[in-house]
């Protein structure tokens, strides 16, 4: 798979509640690096989205995904359930052998 679309599935997986398919996207050793918090740990990333995110209800709507070798930044927007704007996001990506190893998140 390219990085493009590891990423895009990324957010597919977590819109759709799909975690089975989310873990497979992540190495065992993923980072996620986010405003509030950093997350480690592909179980503990999948355990943060699946039970403890403060809303389940968003989608992430994807505008672009730049991608180069094994680097790829997405922007986008999270919206909530009623299809509001929460925030403008951009997610930059290390992936290594077609699996997300860092992601590092900006918010405004």
């Amino acid at each position: 798979m390219s990085p493009e679309s590891v990423v895009r599935g990324y957010y597919d997986a977590i819109d759709a509640h799909d975690y089975e398919t989310f873990a497979g996207l992540l190495a065992p050793d993923v980072v996620h690096s986010r405003p509030d918090r950093t997350i480690e740990g592909r179980e503990t990333l999948v355990g943060f989205m699946r039970d403890d995110r403060p809303d389940k209800r968003t989608s992430h709507e994807v505008h672009r995904v730049y991608e180069d070798g094994s680097e790829a930044v997405a922007e986008g927007r999270l919206l909530d359930s009623g299809g509001e704007e929460l925030f403008e996001f951009v997610d930059a990506f290390s992936l290594s052998d077609g699996r997300i190893t860092e992601i590092r998140t900006y918010t405004r």
